[in-house]
C-alpha cells in the first residue's frame, strides 16, 4: 500500500512540473540542439542546407574579426567591471552602517532602478546626450569652458569604448550594490565589535572581516558580471550602426553573431560562433573559478 501510495504522489509530481518540462524542451533544449546541428552546415533560409562539417569551426578559429569581437568583448568588460564593482562595494559598505539604516532602503530603490529600465533605453538617452551636435553633454563642457568646439565622442575607438563600458556599468552597479551589502548585513556585529576592542581602525575592520567573509558574493557578483559582460549586445548595438563603428572597436561577439546570421543570412557560421562564444565563457569562467578558489584548501 505504501509502494502505491508513494508511486501515486509521484506520479502527482509528474502532472505538476509537466508544463515546465514542455516549455523546457520546446524553446531551450530544441533550440539548443537545433543550433549545434546546423554549425556543421552551410544555410541561408532560402537555399537547402548543406553540410560542411567542422568548416564553420575551421574559419572560426582564423577569422580575425571574431577574434577582433572578442577581444572587444573582454576590453570593455574590463573597463567597466572594477568600476562597476568598486563603486558598487564603496556605496554597499557605507548603506550597511549604522547610520544608513532609515535611508538605505530609499538609495538601495534608487541605485536599482536603472536595471528596471531596457538597456535600449538606456543606450538610446547616452546616445542622445552624448551626440556630438546636440548632446547635453557637449554644451556642458562648452559652459564651463572645459572644450572649445563639441567632440564626435562615439567617432573615437577609445571615448567609444568607454561610453559603452560606463554605461552598462551604470546600468548594473545597483544591483551588484545590493547583494554585497546583503552579505555584508549577514556578518555579526560582535566580529567588529572584537576587532575594535582590540584597536582595528575602519579599514582594517574592511580589510581583514569584510572582504574574507563576502568573499562568495564578491565571487558570485564577479563571475555573473563576467559572463554578462561577454554577452553584451544591446547597448553597443544602438551605440553604433550595428557594425560597432568606428572601425569595429566595439564590435562584440553576440553583435558579430547577429550580423552574420540575420544580417548576412549565414546562419551555419552565426551558430558556430553561438557556440565559439560559449566555449570562450565555459573556460574564462573556469579560469576564475580556479583564480578565485585554487589556493582556498591550502590557506585553511
Amino acid at each position: 500500500m505504501a509502494s502505491k501510495s508513494a508511486r501515486k504522489y509521484s506520479i502527482t509530481g509528474l502532472y505538476f512540473i509537466l508544463p515546465f518540462l514542455v516549455m523546457l524542451l520546446l524553446f531551450r533544449l530544441y533550440p539548443l540542439l537545433f543550433t549545434f546541428q546546423i554549425s556543421f552546415m552551410r544555410w541561408d533560409l532560402l537555399s537547402p542546407r548543406e553540410f560542411l562539417g567542422l568548416a564553420n569551426y575551421q574559419r572560426l578559429v582564423a577569422d580575425p574579426v571574431f577574434l577582433q569581437s572578442v577581444w572587444n568583448t573582454f576590453l570593455i568588460w574590463l573597463m567597466n567591471v572594477f568600476f562597476r564593482l568598486g563603486v558598487a562595494l564603496v556605496f554597499a559598505y557605507f548603506l550597511s552602517q549604522r547610520f544608513f539604516s532609515r535611508s538605505k532602503h530609499f538609495f538601495m530603490a534608487v541605485f536599482y532602478l536603472p536595471n528596471l529600465i531596457t538597456a535600449t533605453s538606456i543606450a538610446t538617452l547616452f546616445a542622445i546626450l552624448l551626440d556630438w551636435r546636440t548632446g547635453t553633454f557637449n554644451f556642458l563642457l562648452i559652459e564651463l569652458g572645459l572644450i572649445d568646439q563639441p567632440v564626435y565622442w562615439l567617432n573615437s575607438a577609445f571615448w567609444a569604448r568607454a561610453v559603452t563600458a560606463f554605461t552598462i556599468g551604470w546600468m548594473w552597479f545597483g544591483y551588484a550594490a545590493i547583494l554585497l551589502m546583503a552579505g555584508m548585513s549577514a556578518i555579526s556585529e560582535d566580529l567588529y565589535e572584537s576587532a575594535t576592542i582590540d584597536g582595528a581602525n575602519e579599514f582594517q575592520k574592511f580589510r581583514r572581516i569584510t572582504i574574507p567573509l563576502i568573499r562568495p558574493t564578491l565571487t558570485y557578483v564577479f563571475v555573473i558580471s563576467l559572463i554578462g559582460g561577454l554577452q553584451n549586445f544591446d547597448i553597443p548595438m544602438v551605440l553604433t550602426d550595428g557594425l560597432g563603428s568606428p572601425d569595429r572597436s566595439i564590435l562584440t561577439t553576440v553583435m558579430y553573431l547577429y550580423n552574420q546570421s540575420f544580417r548576412n543570412l549565414n546562419l551555419g557560421y552565426g551558430a558556430a560562433i553561438s557556440f565559439g562564444l560559449f566555449a570562450v565563457i565555459m573556460a574564462v569562467t573556469a579560469a576564475s573559478f580556479r583564480t578565485l578558489y585554487g589556493n582556498r584548501d591550502g590557506i585553511e
